[in-house]
C-alpha cells in the first residue's frame, strides 16, 4: 500500500514539474523572464501583463467567485495572446496539465495581449 502513495506522489511531482516548465516557457515566448513563473503573486502581475490587462486586477482577485469568472476570463485572453480559440481556452482550463505543456512547448507564437 505504500508503495501506491509513493508512486502518486512521484507522478504528482512531475505533473507540477512540467506545469512550472510550461509556464516558464510561455513566459519566454512572450517577451518575459521564464523564472518570474516562480516567484508568488509577481508571476500573477506577469502573467496580466502578457494577456494585456492591469496588475490591479490582481485585487480583483481576492474577492471570492470574482476570481473564478477573472481566472476563466484570463485564460481565455492567454489562448488568445497565443492565436488560439475557444476550444482551447476550455483545454486550458479542464485539462490544464495537458494543454499548458501544449501552448509553452509547441509551435504557438506570441501574437501580443489577447492576440492584438
Amino acid at each position: 500500500m505504500e508503495d501506491v502513495g509513493l508512486f502518486g506522489g512521484i507522478i504528482y511531482m512531475a505533473v507540477i514539474v512540467l506545469l512550472i516548465a510550461s509556464m516558464w516557457k510561455i513566459f519566454e515566448k512572450a517577451g518575459k523572464p521564464g523564472w518570474a513563473c516562480l516567484i508568488p503573486i509577481y508571476n500573477t502581475i506577469v502573467l496580466l501583463e502578457i494577456v494585456g490587462k492591469p496588475w490591479w486586477w490582481l485585487l480583483l482577485m481576492l474577492i471570492p467567485v470574482v476570481n473564478i469568472i477573472l481566472l476563466i476570463w484570463v485564460a481565455n485572453l492567454l489562448a488568445k495572446s497565443f492565436g488560439k480559440d475557444v476550444g482551447f481556452t476550455l483545454g486550458l482550463i479542464f485539462l490544464g496539465f495537458i494543454f499548458y505543456p501544449i501552448l509553452g512547448f509547441g509551435d504557438a507564437k506570441y501574437q501580443g495581449p489577447a492576440g492584438a
